[in-house]
């Protein structure tokens, strides 16, 4: 399934006005989308409050949001108060009684392994301020942590031609728990449309201009953390192996869905041509093995030396 992650509503991607912002999800949904994954630090709280706009036009729609990143990156906040206080400011942003999935933000390591914090989120599950609970990572080794706890309904994490280890523990044990896996950074930040050049400018308040080097946050979330020209080189490759009738980022969708214990991929869109297309990626014909094989020689040849052991 194709989701829409809007990241890109909030911030951090350069500026998409309130009116722009409507229309991408307009176009998604109507294009057959139904999951919405947003996060209480995106833009503030800009993402979640378009959304909630949105929301009271349109139904049937599932929106996961996020908690956890607006505050000290400290294992000692994430406590049964602070949960309460984040869930209630998420659920006033989307106007709802009750979230359909929280996911702990990317938060530090040591929570993963912290009993108190699972039990906290199984009492908003108990207290139906939210339907279910999961955790966004940044590593394996993280994901395999939440996946072994028994409420634990989803795991987020970075998944694309360029980030594969995932393929290796974290999809099968994800298969095995019954845990949904939602896949972010499918398109490595853009790199995988095959659109940007060596002379491409991002704008100043655009992550991909100012993480390059994770001065902000985990450089991983910035072009999947393989370095540009590099990734450059590896884009190009990749876009010729796009199959006739799709585009390059498509083709990087479709490789994302057929993976395994993927439940949804959630790539952003700053305009209602990119959400079009990125919808239509579900409908595409299965990538054929001699296609996959390609990315894998890609990846081993030009990428795996860079993020294989870091995330």
């Amino acid at each position: 399934m194709v989701g829409l992650g809007t990241w890109q509503l909030g911030a951090d991607w350069g500026n998409v006005d309130e009116r722009d912002a409507l229309a991408i999800l307009d176009a998604a949904v109507a294009s057959g989308v139904t999951f919405l994954d947003t996060a209480d630090v995106y833009g503030d709280g800009r993402s979640e409050r378009l959304i909630g706009r949105f929301l009271r036009e349109h139904d049937g729609l599932t929106v996961a949001t996020k908690m956890g990143r607006r505050g000290p990156q400290d294992p000692a906040e994430f406590t049964l108060k602070n949960f309460v206080e984040w869930t209630d400011r998420s659920r006033a942003n989307l106007g709802v009684d009750r979230l359909d999935l929280v996911q702990l933000h990317c938060p530090p390591t040591p929570v993963f392994d912290t009993g108190e914090v699972y039990d906290a989120l199984d009492t908003l599950v108990r207290d139906d301020r939210i339907a279910a609970y999961g955790v966004s990572v940044e590593t394996c080794d993280e994901a395999l942590a939440a996946i072994a706890r028994p409420g634990v309904a989803s795991v987020q994490i970075i998944l694309n031609a360029f980030r594969r280890k995932p393929l290796e523990r974290v999809l099968p044990a994800a298969r095995a728990a019954g845990v949904a896996i939602i896949a972010r950074v499918p398109l490595a930040s853009g790199l995988l449309s095959g659109r940007f050049r060596r002379d491409t400018v991002f704008a100043v308040d655009d992550h991909r201009a100012y993480n390059r080097h994770g001065e902000a946050f985990d450089v991983g979330e910035t072009f999947s953390g393989v370095d540009y020209e590099t990734g450059l080189e590896a884009a190009a490759e990749f876009a010729a192996l796009a199959p006739a009738g799709a585009t390059p980022a498509q083709t990087a969708l479709r490789w994302v869905i057929q993976q395994p214990g993927v439940t949804t991929v959630i790539p952003g869109a700053s305009t209602v041509d990119q959400a079009r297309a990125n919808a239509a990626a579900a409908a595409l014909p299965a990538l054929p093995p001699e296609t996959l094989a390609a990315v894998e020689d890609l990846y081993d040849r030009r990428i795996r030396a860079q993020v294989h052991d870091r995330w």
